[in-house]
């Protein structure tokens, strides 16, 4: 739920906790993260990314679509090609460096029980 407040739309706690989910939800898929990693490289068409991540051209689309939604990778029009690159640079990177740090610190996500038991859902 929203409110309005000096004309601009503030998002409530819950609002900013659904989406900030959604964000981790997206990043949190092997596929999608490989892809963005990618993606730091430059910018790249469907076809590009297919080849490189040995993914099929409807998984990477599908990924791509998902992470355009979500705001992390930007699409142009490049005659009849599609170029796919990421959205906000230094703050995704910033986030998956952040990411990176907390996991050489000694945390391990795959032991936990609860992330096992989601991903066998799921």
């Amino acid at each position: 739920m929203t409110s309005r407040g000096e004309g601009a739309a503030v998002r409530s706690d819950a609002d900013l906790g659904a989406s900030a989910a959604a964000v981790f939800r997206a990043l949190g898929e092997p596929s999608r993260l490989a892809l963005l990693r990618h993606l730091f490289t430059g910018e790249h068409q469907v076809r590009d990314l297919t080849e490189h991540l040995g993914l099929a051209q409807s998984t990477v689309s599908a990924h791509l679509a998902c992470l355009r939604e979500c705001g992390l990778v930007t699409v142009r029009s490049h005659g009849r090609s599609s170029i796919y690159g990421i959205a906000q640079p230094a703050l995704l990177a910033t986030l998956l460096g952040d990411a990176d740090a907390l996991l050489a610190d000694g945390g391990d996500p795959q032991v936990c029980a609860v992330l096992r038991a989601e991903s066998r859902a799921g």
